[in-house]
């Protein structure tokens, strides 16, 4: 039976109670409707540069764990480095292992809801590269983790399979087959740094193969992946006709030419045992290559003014040439390469700790700006800053 109002008072509180409930359910809807618009924004502004970030950090992981590791270096430099708390390495390994897990399953949810977006970055000549991305940043992260070896054979090789191989050898097949086949985008046409991520995908899979023992699978992955790197540096070198289209935001990828050879010489010394020549005439290569960077700062000046997920760029190869003087120094012996060592070694930690501070610092530019404000998403979603009279006016970097 109905309950009857009997006063005024009565009638008010049910007034004021059904207000409520409405109002609690109106802000339910708002939050929901927020929560659905920031996620759709970030879904669309989000792309598989952002990768660079897991990245770098896997390329510090390992670099800890290297140090970290047995060596027979009887340097009082080394052994000095030796004495950090392994809790550190753990706890940079768990936030490497989080950056790229939550990074995964954003993309994942990109593909799922917006798979146009994801297959225009693969027909895109600078986006397809950074596919290569996840699969590194699984390698390193394999390599460097501190529950579980290359003995480990089950999860090492299921995780070296499905997780980098496969989508390695895919991606192999795409650009690698486009490169020297009729089209429009054979390799003069659309060479550009990010293109050495293809190189460094392959070397470090080999890496990763030499140290399960998989000496065969390694061979093959460095050959392929070091006739490709001559091809590339040689047209990259000679800058031919569209092999300059990158945009000045994302010049720090210049950074990617003393990394490919930094990873060939470390792949050499994990399918040959030891650091021999190979693996110090491709450290000294890389260590020119890093030099003559270096020497250039206005090359950069642009890409500087303004932070944005191009930054990230800087971090994994320097993370990788540290690692290689690591290893020469091991190798040789002597007060000068252990000198090199700590400073390679530190520029590359302080680079690693600016980047992460200014990420901290900056989140919601990383996802919640205009596409005009991210070089990358600018380039794939054609979505310029400009009138579309301007637009026409200006050539296309696609």
């Amino acid at each position: 039976m109905a309950a009857v109002v009997t006063s005024h008072t009565e009638l008010q509180f049910v007034v004021d109670t059904a207000e409520a409930g409405g109002g609690g359910l109106m802000s339910s809807t708002i939050v929901a409707k927020g929560i659905k618009e920031s996620l759709t924004s970030t879904l669309t502004k989000f792309h598989a540069g952002y990768f660079r970030v897991s990245l770098s950090l896997g390329g510090q992981a390992l670099l800890w764990k290297t140090l970290r590791g047995p060596t027979d270096d009887t340097h009082t430099l080394r052994r000095t480095l030796h004495l950090f708390h392994p809790t550190a390495f753990t706890v940079l390994w768990s936030l490497s292992f989080f950056a790229l897990v939550l990074l995964s399953i954003l993309y994942l949810l990109r593909c799922l809801f917006y798979f146009k977006m994801v297959k225009e970055e693969f027909f895109h000549h600078v986006g397809v590269n950074y596919l290569f991305a996840p699969s590194i940043s699984w390698l390193l992260l394999l390599q460097s983790s501190p529950f579980f070896t290359p003995q480990t054979h089950y999860s090492y090789t299921v995780i070296w399979w499905v997780l980098a191989v496969l989508p390695i050898a895919v991606l192999d097949v795409k650009i690698y087959g486009q490169w020297f086949t009729k089209g429009k985008k054979f390799l003069s046409a659309v060479a550009n740094p990010t293109s050495q991520l293809s190189v460094i995908g392959n070397l470090v899979g080999a890496q990763a193969a030499a140290e399960m023992g998989w000496k065969e699978s390694a061979i093959g992955l460095f050959s392929l992946g070091m006739v490709h790197y001559l091809v590339l540096f040689v047209t990259l070198y000679q800058r031919l006709s569209g092999t300059d289209q990158l945009p000045s935001m994302l010049r720090p990828v210049f950074f990617l030419f003393f990394a490919a050879p930094s990873i060939a010489s470390l792949a050499w010394q994990s399918i040959a045992g030891s650091f021999d020549t190979a693996s110090k005439m491709l450290f000294f290569l890389s260590l020119f290559l890093f030099m003559s960077l270096v020497c250039r700062p206005t090359l950069f000046k642009v890409s500087m003014k303004k932070f944005n997920v191009a930054w990230w760029a800087y971090s994994f190869p320097l993370s990788v040439l540290a690692l290689a003087s690591m290893e020469y120094a091991e190798e040789v012996k002597g007060d000068i390469p252990h000198l090199l060592m700590l400073l390679l070694l530190t520029f590359s930690v302080f680079v690693s700790i600016c980047l992460v501070v200014f990420t901290l610092l900056n989140s919601k530019i990383l996802l919640f700006l205009p596409h005009c404000f991210d070089p990358i998403s600018s380039l794939i979603s054609r979505a310029m800053c400009s009138t579309p009279q301007q637009n026409q006016q200006r050539p296309q970097t696609v």
